[in-house]
This record gives C-alpha cells, sequence and structure tokens, in this order.
C-alpha cells in the first residue's frame, strides 16, 4: 500500500514539474531538486526560490512534535496579526469558493474581486479558485519575467550608489543559521571601518537621514510629528522622484495601469510607507517606513532596521555592536546584501538582512515595486544577473483609502544553495 501511494505521488509530482506548475501540493518534505520550478524544502527565509505556496500547504501538514522552523521576528509579527484576525467577533468566509466576482466586504478577512492582488487582500485560494476567470492572468497582472527585467533597469538606473572606494567593509566572521539564536559576539571589531561620507550630502541621502530620527524606536508610544517632520517626509519623497531609479519605477508601473499619474503614485507611496498604525497598545506608534529603514523595538527584540545607513551611523555613536552575518551575497560592487546578527543598544537582532552601499531611492523603490506588485509574498528580482528576493508583509488591521493595505515590513531574502 505504502509502494503503491509513493508512486501516487511521484506521479503527481512528475506532471506538477512536467506542466511547471509553481505548488507544493503533494511535495512538502522534499529534498531540493534541480528539475523543479520552484522548492518546498524551505525551513529558512533566506531561499529565493520557494514555491508561492509553499506555506499553506506544508505548514498545515507539519508534526505537531517537529520543532517549528526559524521565524524572522517580522514572521513572528505576522503570526500575531493572523491570531488577532481570528479572535474577530464574526466568522465570515475565508474561500473563494463561490465568490468569485462578489464585491468588497469590508467584513471579510479576505476579498475574492478582481482588484484584490492590487489591495493585498485576496483569499490564499484566489487564483486556484477565480484564475480560470481571468483575474490572475489579467492584462494588469505582472509577471515574475517583468519584475526581473525592472528589477535590472533599476540596479543599472542608481548612480548614486557607493563606489567600491567608498565603503570599506569588515564582514569578519560568518556563522550557521543554527547559531544565530546563541547572541555571541563573534566580531570584535565594527562592521564598517571607513564609509565617505561624501554620499551623505547628496540630495536623497540628505532627505532620509533626516527622516532618521523623527521615531521613538519602542513600539506603544506614539508617534506625533511637527510640521517639520511633515515637510521632511515630502522632502524625500520629491528628491527621490527626480531620481532615474524611481522614473524607472513610476514608468514601469504606470505602463502596468497600477498608476494613472505620477501624483497618484507619489500620494500612495506616502500613504502606504508613512502612514501610522498601531504595533502597541497606543494609536498610531508606527510605520513601513520607521519598521524598515529605522528600526523598532518590541518585546525586547529588535524590529525591522533593515538599512545599511541606519546601521552605519548608529555604529559610529557606539549604539551598534556588530556580531556576526550568515548571507555574504555574490555581488563584487555595490549594492551587495547582507545578513546578520547585531546588539543595538542593548536589545538583539537575530538575522538583519540589509542592501549595502546602495542609494535609499534605490531600497525605496525595490521595496515598494515588491509590496506592489507581490503583497505579503515573496517577490523574485534579478540584480546583476545574480537572483535576488524581497519578502513583503501587509499591515492587516487597518487600511487606508479604499481598503489599501499598508506596509508592514519588507525585507531581502536570498539563497543561501
Amino acid at each position: 500500500m505504502k509502494a503503491r501511494v509513493s508512486l501516487i505521488l511521484a506521479l503527481l509530482c512528475g506532471l506538477a514539474w512536467a506542466g511547471e506548475i509553481e505548488s507544493c501540493a503533494s511535495r512538502c518534505n522534499e529534498k531540493f531538486n534541480h528539475d523543479a520550478t520552484c522548492q518546498c524544502d524551505c525551513q529558512r527565509p533566506w531561499y529565493w526560490d520557494c514555491c508561492d505556496n509553499y506555506q499553506h500547504p506544508c505548514t498545515v501538514q507539519e508534526d505537531p512534535k517537529e520543532p517549528k522552523p526559524f521565524l524572522e521576528p517580522e514572521e513572528e509579527m505576522e503570526e500575531e496579526m493572523e491570531e488577532a484576525l481570528a479572535s474577530t467577533l464574526y466568522s465570515a468566509p475565508d474561500s473563494c469558493r463561490g465568490r468569485c466576482h462578489k464585491s468588497f466586504d469590508k467584513h471579510h478577512p479576505c476579498h475574492c474581486d478582481a482588484r484584490c492582488p492590487e489591495f493585498g487582500n485576496c483569499c490564499e485560494d484566489f487564483e486556484g479558485q477565480c484564475g480560470h476567470e481571468g483575474f490572475s492572468h489579467s492584462s494588469d497582472a505582472i509577471t515574475t519575467d517583468e519584475l526581473k527585467a525592472i528589477s535590472e533597469k533599476i540596479y543599472r538606473a542608481d548612480t548614486n550608489k557607493a563606489q567600491k572606494e567608498d565603503i570599506i567593509l569588515n564582514s569578519q566572521n560568518a556563522i550557521s543559521p543554527s547559531e544565530t539564536g546563541d547572541r555571541v559576539d563573534h566580531c570584535p571589531e565594527p562592521l564598517f571601518t571607513y564609509v565617505n561620507e561624501e554620499l551623505f550630502s547628496k540630495p536623497t541621502y540628505a532627505a532620509f537621514i533626516n527622516l532618521l530620527n523623527n521615531y521613538q524606536r519602542a513600539t506603544g508610544h506614539g508617534e506625533h510629528f511637527s510640521a517639520q517632520q511633515l515637510a521632511e517626509q515630502d522632502t524625500f519623497l520629491t528628491e527621490v522622484m527626480k531620481t532615474a531609479v524611481m522614473k524607472e519605477l513610476y514608468s514601469f508601473l504606470h505602463h502596468q495601469n497600477r498608476y494613472s499619474t505620477e501624483q497618484e503614485f507619489v500620494n500612495d507611496l506616502k500613504n502606504m510607507w508613512f502612514g501610522l498604525y498601531s504595533r502597541g497598545n497606543e494609536e498610531g506608534d508606527s510605520s513601513g517606513f520607521e519598521h524598515v529603514f529605522s528600526g523598532e523595538i518590541k518585546k525586547g527584540k529588535v524590529t525591522g532596521f533593515h538599512n545599511w545607513i541606519r546601521f552605519y551611523m548608529q555604529e559610529k555613536e557606539g549604539l551598534v555592536d556588530y556580531y556576526s552575518h550568515i548571507y555574504d551575497g555574490p555581488w563584487e560592487s555595490y549594492p551587495d546584501v547582507l545578513a546578520m546578527q547585531f546588539n543595538w543598544d542593548g536589545y538583539y537582532k537575530e538575522v538583519g538582512s540589509a542592501f549595502i552601499g546602495s542609494s535609499p531611492e534605490f531600497e525605496f523603490a525595490l521595496y515598494s515595486l515588491c509590496f506592489i506588485a507581490r503583497p505579503g509574498k515573496t517577490c523574485q528580482l534579478s540584480l546583476g544577473g545574480y537572483p535576488l528576493a524581497i519578502q513583503t508583509y501587509t499591515w492587516d488591521k487597518s487600511t487606508y483609502g479604499n481598503g489599501k493595505k499598508y506596509i508592514a515590513t519588507a525585507y531581502v531574502v536570498s539563497s543561501t544553495r
């Protein structure tokens, strides 16, 4: 009997690969396979080639006696949000079965209308249930090939990035992923030996740096911006929109029918990145920008903090102690990618990925691209011919506009194979 079941599963997997179906159905716990279009052995967040539906079919089949896979703080946050959603007083459908084309209803936890991919609030089975009706393959859908092409254009357009001589990096000791929870300082010296601070006088760098001190890092304390601080947000958006990087991004999204005007695009960027929501007990204590670029402290841990400029400046002030890294990207020039462990003024970051040497507009563009095109999913890109992916999460407890989601987090993930 077991032999027959194994044969049937093998045949099903073979059919899936032959048809290039990007699914983990019947493939959970399968070892890495070079012939498959995507993988299902994703026990670490650094694998860029996982199937899009890995999390649902595989995690529900987990043996409860097995240890849970390592979760980044951002993923722990997602668990908290899901628990909060499950505790709501109503019980609404969480499937698109029989709901394709149904109009938006704010009382439902997920949706099945034509615009749910845009807002990142589709039910998990949306494509399976509604894809045949043209939703998931509409003229507005952004393909992975298109994402890789535009990310290469953005990569080439980043003329404000650091040159090789602008940064001397001392990455020192690498550790295995299993050692990240040990909290041992394996690197006695700072990460940055030298940074050419003339970079910081460039308009986008200067505007970006002005934003970093506008936040209280502890969640649970509401943010209250002065008129000057609000103006600094507008200045940053104005300056980045002058760059070739953001012009490439807007042109691409305009061509994809996501935005009709540049002003509409800028307004949406301001809302999704700078709009306030509550991660703690205080209304309006966090935002996507604060979390991703400036960093936060929640429940005694560092969350977010994915920016090299912020890291360098805090390290220079003696507030960041670099411990080690588990991933150093293959790029021989900047921007590069480093996944590292560090202590931020008494609080530990178990795994924090960051671009190194990129301009502020470059990171802002790629994170925005992935949040718009693949909200809440892994977004596969290409930089200088190398594969790279960005993971985003949507904030599901509050919305802006007509049900649009704020950015909860965005960070780089990459293959360790």
